[in-house]
């Protein structure tokens, strides 16, 4: 549209002033600890149970008997009480891989002459002495506007040494002859006959035209092997999946993919993605690699701290696989009259289903019976890992920018066992200001005594710590299994955030109660409850018609203040969060009064609502010439102060009970 008027008449402009200003991301849970299946070491954030089930797992078996890590059990119970989403960081023993496709095949054929070698040993050694392990087979490849070349090298024990005779020809298919002749040899061929080979099936095979790779690692994921008369892959599960390529099309260059699930028969297929007019182009808009993505993370380690690197150049769309290698790309597939140029038909995979291995990796790293629920004893027994398992991934979750929560938990890390890794989960949280770490006191059946000398030493405002251990249902194997608390907390959280505030205490009977525990490992007494509380350790009791509910909110701050409660560090929390991501938006913007105004047209409403929403009793927001003078501006510094009095909760309750006598008057 011009922008002037060079003769009369009227310029109509439109001016978008309708910019929505993003809000705040709203963090939930966070969780470290093994699983069945999935990437390792890769924050993945999930939704739903479903979805965490969907991507790794529910139960494993180990000597006969079924397990689940205590990772499921807690995602089950945090979003089974409301959460809405949970960062979940796999573990394992670093011996984990990912699976690989079977061959998806084109039209290409290749092969190696291997049935008709063993008669041409039998016919030609009389006279040459030829030993099986001297001669070397080659493969050859066979198709359109294609040579075949083949080479055989034959040690003998006559003067002729080595001898390589090679021999070509245009396209072959099954039954053909092929006749390999050389006048270097002249009468000294072997046998005195050309070599002659006759192609059978057994020697055919289509070239491989892409690779897939799963995202989930572990030989879980590994289902290779023949099919039975229903389809069936005899190590097919409900934890992997198959391929299937249901068309080809060769004049229009395209094909269709499908990613089933493992143990699906043909005549049932589960289908768990579906990619149609996928194409080999790696100039066209449909090219395989950017409709699935041809990208995975991985952990680089050669810095001073891991982090997590993206390889690849499309971004992934599949929830399952992506694309690891192209082996026959078409690109300019047509012509300029736009026909299928000859040289590409071939290249496109043909229909044909099959299945995934390569994968490395076993999921039971613990001895059955003795390194799972109450038996975690150790730091090197935390359902058969060991703490230092979990340090690269706590690296990894300190990158404030990349990961968002507001709790933490590595449910199976136990103070006095796994101290060092504990500590440094709480330096991490401490470091980022925006999370509180949940952690365990004790190994199962300890002493109140040992619960709060282990809490003793601690001091942090972004850590707390419940007690006893907690007998649940595992929701997927039905088994009633001991838990560290830990595992059960992140769900009270989201239960307090649902029906009430993240500034509300997640304690007492309207909302601290675990509906799905069974009972807790002891029935605190009101004493043993003051010298878990007095110890920083938030009891968890059990009160006849109301059930198992946690009983303290303390953090692990030693000295008292506002910030020694769980409730009061949550808020901080949820304040530094939001007006933190708000002042992300005035980075780079001109230091002046109004930006300033944007600032404060944000915070205070905000805060104003948390105040009617009773998390604060009274607050105020400074930003002005007071605290922004000349010589802060000149430092390219914007300044802003908040004062907040959070509102406290009513944990030791006095009723005074005033018996008077009859007639008289009660006071004013």
């Amino acid at each position: 549209m011009a922008e002037t008027l060079l003769s009369p008449g009227v310029l109509a402009r439109e001016n978008d002033q309708s910019a929505i200003t993003s809000q705040p991301i709203q963090a939930g849970a966070a969780i470290i600890g093994p699983a069945v299946k999935g990437p390792v070491g890769i924050p993945t954030l999930v939704t739903s149970y479903s979805e965490y089930v969907n991507k790794y797992g529910t139960t494993f078996t180990s000597a006969s008997a079924v397990y689940s890590f205590l990772t499921s059990i807690s995602a089950y119970n945090y979003f089974n009480n409301g959460g809405t989403s949970l960062l979940v960081t796999r573990i394992d023993d670093g011996n984990f891989s990912n699976a690989s496709s079977s061959a998806i095949y084109n039209g290409v054929e290749s092969g190696v002459l291997s049935t008709e070698v063993d008669a041409l040993l039998a016919s030609v050694d009389s006279g040459f002495n030829i030993t099986g392990s001297s001669l070397t087979e080659q493969t050859f490849v066979s198709s359109s506007n294609v040579n075949v070349t083949a080479s055989f090298t034959f040690a003998t024990s006559e003067s002729l040494g080595t001898v390589t005779v090679t021999g070509q020809g245009g396209t072959f298919s099954i039954g053909d002859t092929i006749s390999f002749t050389s006048q270097s040899l002249g009468a000294n061929q072997p046998g005195g006959v050309d070599l002659t080979f006759t192609l059978v099936a057994d020697d055919i095979v289509n070239e491989n035209a892409l690779v897939l790779k799963t995202f989930s690692e572990g030989i879980i994921m590994n289902n290779a092997g023949t099919e039975d008369s229903n389809g069936a892959l005899v190590s097919g599960s409900n934890d992997n999946i198959r391929w299937e390529v249901v068309n080809s099309d060769t004049d229009n260059g395209t094909f269709s993919l499908t990613i089933r699930r493992g143990n699906d028969i043909t005549n049932e297929k589960v289908v768990l993605e579906t990619w149609t007019n996928l194409s080999m182009d790696p100039k066209a808009s449909n090219y395989v690699s950017k409709v699935i993505g041809d990208s995975y993370q991985t952990i680089d380690t050669t810095d001073t701290t891991p982090y997590v690197k993206t390889v690849g150049n499309y971004p992934n769309k599949s929830r399952y696989v992506y694309v690891s290698s192209v082996n026959s790309p078409t690109p300019d597939y047509f012509d300029n009259s736009g026909n299928a140029k000859a040289a590409y038909t071939a290249s496109i995979p043909i229909i044909g289903s099959g299945s995934f291995a390569g994968a490395s990796g076993e999921v039971t790293f613990g001895i059955a019976g003795a390194d799972y629920y109450e038996n975690i004893n150790s730091g090197t027994n935390i359902q058969g890992l060991d703490q230092s398992r979990y340090t690269q991934s706590i690296d990894i979750l300190n990158n404030q920018d990349e990961y968002s929560f507001n709790v933490i938990t590595a449910p199976g890390l136990i103070i006095g066992q796994a101290t060092s890794t504990i500590t440094k989960l709480i330096n991490m949280v401490q470091e980022r200001g925006d999370a509180i770490a949940v952690v365990d006191p004790a190994i199962y059946g300890a002493t109140l005594a040992t619960m709060t000398s282990n809490a003793s030493t601690y001091n942090s405002s972004y850590a707390a710590t419940y007690a006893p251990w907690l007998q649940t249902t595992d929701p997927d194997s039905g088994q009633l299994v001991w838990v560290p608390a830990s595992t059960m907390i992140p769900g009270v959280y989201a239960y307090n955030d649902k029906v009430g505030e993240a500034w509300f205490a997640p304690a007492g009977l309207n909302r601290g109660g675990l509906a799905t525990v069974v009972r807790p490992e002891r029935k605190l007494s009101q004493a043993n409850r003051d010298t878990l509380y007095q110890g920083k350790v938030n009891p968890i009791a059990s009160f006849p018609g109301a059930g198992t509910v946690v009983f303290g909110q303390k953090t692990l701050q030693t000295k008292a203040s506002a910030l020694d409660r769980v409730n009061v560090r949550r808020l901080l929390i949820a304040l530094k969060s939001y007006i933190s991501q708000v002042s992300d938006n005035l980075v780079f913007e001109q230091n002046t009064i109004a930006t300033r105004n944007a600032f404060l047209s944000q915070v205070n409403p905000y805060l104003e609502s948390v105040q009617q929403r009773q998390g604060l009793y009274a607050f105020k927001v400074i930003m002005d010439d007071t605290n922004n003078t000349a010589d802060v501006i000149d430092r390219n510094q914007l300044i802003g102060q908040i004062y907040l009095q959070p509102t406290k909760t009513a944990e030791f309750i006095l009723l005074d009970f005033n018996v008077l006598p009859t007639g008289a008057t009660f006071p004013a």
